[in-house]
């Protein structure tokens, strides 16, 4: 039941549902897209390793900047239309690298690129979190897992664009028409929240509200760890185990799968034994994988490891975004909060590992991995529910309406 009366069914809950988990995989499938075309970008762009390196910040740096303002956008035009307007935005920015004619081209094209993936990604966890709340059960860890599921499918066309020597422009141009339009379709069936017309509308831009500092808190440590992981592991193999360059990728390709069937099974999981308790037991495998990657004295005890981390720290950042949608009147704001600083710990987690193994070594780069997988363990219990919240729209305050499609 909603705050003005109108009830919706389990039938228009479902379908809510699967609308907002086709959202994330169209929104996880630009992602994918992109990545397997660097090389094509960097060489058409002609940029050193470096200047791709600097360049790459840059989604980061426009996300962290945009995604305060989701919530305005949602307040304003409503969630559901929020989200098409926000989603469309991202997967036409997919066309914009393969165009960039240099470094500044480039950086300024991957500053567009990251501010609509950070605003849609807030308008979508909200909607996710609101669909969650009304079902009564867990439902973001499917979520992140139908993110990764659409990553794949990107990454997968990606790669078949690319032996087949494709020009990145028309492929990337292709995609986004075909995701565009997959998305609008897709936003029809998600949840159609407004906010109520008394409702002072929310800053356009304001700092994380406090709570969303300390939940924050523990999704820097997960993300820090699956960002260490998925751009070192197979360094880790090859230069401090010898290992060969087919079984060094493997453990990449171990982490990414064990991290997504985690999120694709989670939900049960949390439904079962609760958030914090889930958390806290995933911290202990993602520690126990650190000290076997540590310790590792051949290439398949450290697989095992990075294994291990993946499946501890999968569920860390969907439990995140909804924790700090209960955390306080406006869950737009506070998960654009927490995502901030998730996308900061990935933003300086790689260069971190770097530096760390430059002054001392790689398995000193992973012990400090394995330290914050064990903060997972202390800081779990900031994720519980809290009493006396009430479930809130993305667009903002409540109270707000849903109206039906």
């Amino acid at each position: 039941m909603t705050t003005d009366g109108t009830v919706l069914s389990t039938e228009r809950l479902r379908r809510a549902r699967f609308a907002v988990a086709a959202v994330f995989c169209v929104h996880g499938a630009v992602t994918g897209s992109f990545a397997t075309r660097i090389p094509w970008i960097q060489e058409h762009a002609g940029v050193s390793a470096g200047q791709l390196g600097l360049a790459l910040a840059f989604p980061a740096l426009g996300a962290s900047l945009a995604m305060p303002l989701a919530g305005a956008v949602a307040h304003r035009l409503g969630a559901r239309t929020a989200l098409r307007a926000l989603l469309a935005l991202w997967t036409m920015s997919l066309t914009l690298p393969s165009l960039a004619p240099n470094v500044w081209g480039l950086c300024a094209a991957l500053f567009v690129y990251g501010a609509t993936s950070g605003m849609s990604d807030v308008a979508m966890n909200a909607l996710g979190v609101e669909t969650e709340n009304r079902l009564g059960r867990s439902i973001m860890s499917s979520l992140h897992g139908m993110w990764s599921v659409g990553a794949l499918v990107g990454s997968a066309a990606g790669t078949v664009a690319a032996h087949l020597g494709g020009d990145a422009r028309i492929h990337h141009l292709l995609a986004a028409l075909a995701l565009t339009a997959l998305g609008l379709l897709f936003c029809q069936g998600v949840l159609d929240l407004r906010s109520a017309a008394d409702e002072e509308p929310p800053p356009r831009f304001a700092l994380p509200p406090k709570s969303a500092l300390v939940i924050g808190a523990i999704g820097f440590c997960g993300v820090f760890a699956e960002g260490a992981s998925l751009d070192w592991s197979a360094v880790y193999l090859r230069d401090e185990l010898g290992s060969s360059a087919g079984l060094a990728a493997a453990s990449t390709t171990a982490f990414a799968l064990t991290m997504a069937v985690a999120r694709l099974v989670g939900d049960r999981v949390v439904d079962r034994f609760g958030a914090v308790r889930t958390v806290r037991v995933g911290g202990a495998a993602a520690t126990l994988g650190g000290v076997l990657v540590v310790l590792a004295p051949h290439a398949a005890v450290a697989m095992a490891g990075f294994g291990l981390m993946g499946l501890g720290v999968a569920v860390v950042v969907p439990l995140a975004f909804a924790a700090a949608a209960r955390s306080g009147p406006n869950p737009s704001q506070a998960i654009a909060g927490v995502a901030t600083i998730t996308y900061t710990s990935g933003l300086i987690a790689p260069s971190a590992i770097g530096g760390i193994a430059d002054a001392t070594s790689l398995v000193a780069s992973f012990g400090l991995v394995t330290v914050l997988c064990l903060g997972l363990v202390a800081g779990a219990g900031v994720l519980g529910r809290r009493r006396g919240t009430a479930a809130a729209p993305s667009g903002g305050n409540s109270p707000a309406r849903s109206t039906a499609p």
